[in-house]
């Protein structure tokens, strides 16, 4: 971390097309941790929803989390136990609302109130946009995405978190 913050050592952005061949040789294991999240809006953005293995962008389709609109809007992953952290990718919403993700932090660490190191924070965001954010082996048993500072709704339609030294673009 420098005066200004702290420095981002990789984030990516890419079209969900461009992102497929980047995982190969690692696997998603986002699905294996518990969710949470702050608050529901509506049924349809319940937390296991933001990772289901799903990049499915349209909220109607029953594959995004929403929030209502809060303080601090969180959504996390809990994996019991201390995991190494490659890299985590989130998935936009495409169908409206994507800028809403903007200033969100991805977190990892042992707190479970989500008082975390930041991996990355999203600088931008368009419907549907895939953006991966290169961890480089933190640990933590938590992994998160909260929008700090500001009320605001949540939004997202996946999370994938993988092991270090399998991506492509993190090597």
């Amino acid at each position: 971390m420098d005066e200004d913050g702290p420095v981002w050592k990789k984030t990516f952005r890419c079209r969900e097309e461009d992102e497929s061949s980047d995982f190969i040789n690692g696997k998603n294991f986002a699905p294996e941790g518990k969710t949470s999240q702050c608050s529901v809006y509506h049924r349809l953005g319940v937390s296991h929803h933001g990772n289901d293995g799903n990049r499915e962008g349209v909220y109607k389709l029953g594959s995004c989390i929403l929030t209502r609109s809060e303080p601090s809007p969180w959504w996390r992953l809990d994996f019991n136990a201390p995991r190494t952290v490659g890299a985590v990718v989130i998935v936009n919403r495409q169908d409206c609302c994507w800028q809403r993700l903007i200033g969100a932090e991805v977190r990892v660490g042992d707190s479970p109130d989500n008082n975390n190191p930041v991996c990355g924070i999203v600088t931008e965001a368009e419907a549907g946009l895939v953006t991966t954010f290169c961890c480089d082996g933190m640990v933590g048993r938590y992994v998160s995405v909260v929008i700090p500072g500001r009320e605001d709704i949540l939004n997202l339609c996946e999370v994938e978190v993988y092991p270090e030294g399998k991506i492509k673009h993190c090597a």
